[in-house]
């Protein structure tokens, strides 16, 4: 049996893979609301800088004086150990407690998008290969008018969306499955849920619901 939890994440990304990735960790759903964005409960979009709003504090505090355990999982962005020490200040600051863990590994800059790059189905891996060659080839371009070169490369959150655009259909439905809310993470022919990339986040969920 595990213990009562609550996981805090960034946004609707965060929420479906991690809501994914437990019921394939586990063989169940995360229990309802047990994994939250940090502007869900105020109906607002997500980002680590909301994890301090009082609603999400309080969501926090009530589910310690329940015996639960508060997992707050991030992107550690460009500087981990400044992210870090951000967050784990937190906790004296407004009388919190929680576990850390910052994507994409807990140990390198990054994230979520630098995990999904680590897990996708290998025999899809030309397609990235694609996207590489198309980057390299667009920073060499001068464009008329176009100041200052090089031409801007596309963020990492269009080329998981590129990604997946390639992989399905081209009906209004399997559209939908590209969206971040949609997405199913459990398809083998698109994610590899097993691989060693992803043994950080493995442990740091299993230690921490263990009884």
């Amino acid at each position: 049996m595990k213990k009562r939890f609550l996981i805090i994440v960034e946004g609707d990304a965060d929420k479906k893979f991690l809501k994914d990735y437990y019921h394939h960790l586990f063989l169940e759903n995360a229990p309802s609301n047990s994994i939250i964005h940090t502007g869900e409960l105020k109906k607002e979009t997500g980002g680590y800088n909301k994890v301090t709003y009082e609603i999400n504090l309080h969501q926090m505090r009530i589910n310690s004086d329940q015996g639960g355990i508060n997992l707050v999982i991030f992107d550690a962005d460009e500087n981990i150990e400044a992210r870090r020490k951000e967050l784990l200040s937190i906790k004296d600051r407004y009388g919190v407690d929680f576990e850390l863990f910052l994507l994409p590994n807990d140990k390198d800059a990054g994230a979520l998008e630098d995990l999904l790059e680590n897990i996708i189905n290998p025999n899809n891996q030309p397609i990235f290969d694609c996207w590489e060659g198309y980057e390299k080839e667009l920073v060499k371009l001068d464009i008329p008018g176009r100041t200052p070169p090089p031409l801007t490369t596309p963020a990492k959150k269009t080329k998981i969306y590129g990604y997946l655009e390639a992989l399905l259909g081209e009906t209004k439905s399997q559209k939908e499955l590209i969206k971040e809310p949609n997405r199913d993470y459990e398809n083998a022919q698109h994610w590899n849920l097993d691989v060693e990339y992803l043994g950080a986040l493995k442990g740091f969920l299993e230690r921490n619901f263990k009884e």
